[in-house]
């Protein structure tokens, strides 16, 4: 799976992430990600590392990964262009 999916009504949030080092698929705690807001597409990512193979995985995230992510407690970073 390319993106991430949450497991609604679940007592702790999950999402469904994969790797693209190692192809695997895990569930990630709300701890175990981070979310990046910047000014643009290209600078909106959500971040994890990867629980079987320990690589640092960035991906973009768009509207509706920022929605799941930001509901399901996920600690998110807003990036601010510098003048």
């Amino acid at each position: 799976m390319n993106g991430t999916t949450a497991f609604p009504g679940t007592a702790a949030q999950l999402f469904r992430a994969g790797c693209p080092d190692c192809r695997a698929r895990c569930e990630l705690g709300a701890g175990e990600l981070r979310l990046a807001i910047g000014a643009s597409s290209r600078t909106t990512f959500y971040t994890f590392t990867c629980p079987a193979c320990g690589a640092s995985v960035r991906k973009p995230a768009g509207e509706r990964i920022i929605e799941l992510l930001t509901g399901g407690g996920v600690r998110t970073l807003r990036l601010h262009a510098t003048p």
